[in-house]
């Protein structure tokens, strides 16, 4: 009977219930106590983990915007190379002289080299 009452007693002790988490009981169990160091180190491994994840989120968030950022300075550099090589025209040139009446017409004659 005294080693029914002992094997009783070891299993009520080793059961795992909802009384022993919310009163911390479970935080006196064997295992718990031998395995202290490593469940610490797991926690704080744990938490590594996440703020890693965290830390990769943004930066992958951050990234796309600097690229979709990057694509509309291309585009805008593309538009604005457009608009000077457009400018650039020798009619063009000769057309905004006229409006602003500079008076200077372009030459008729070739231009030619001077020898030494």
């Amino acid at each position: 009977m005294n080693r029914k009452k002992q094997l009783h007693k070891k299993n009520k002790e080793n059961h795992l219930s909802f009384q022993s988490f919310i009163t911390g009981d479970v935080l006196k169990k064997d295992f718990i106590v031998k395995n202290t160091v490593k469940i610490g180190w797991l926690a704080f491994l744990l938490f590594v983990m996440i703020a890693n994840r965290s830390i990769c989120l943004m930066k992958l968030r951050e990234i796309a915007f600097l690229e979709e950022e990057l694509r509309n300075l291309k585009n805008q550099s593309v538009a604005i190379s457009s608009e000077l090589t457009g400018s650039n025209r020798l009619s063009e040139i000769e057309e905004m002289v006229k409006k602003q009446g500079i008076g200077i017409e372009s030459a008729q004659t070739p231009p030619y080299v001077l020898y030494k």
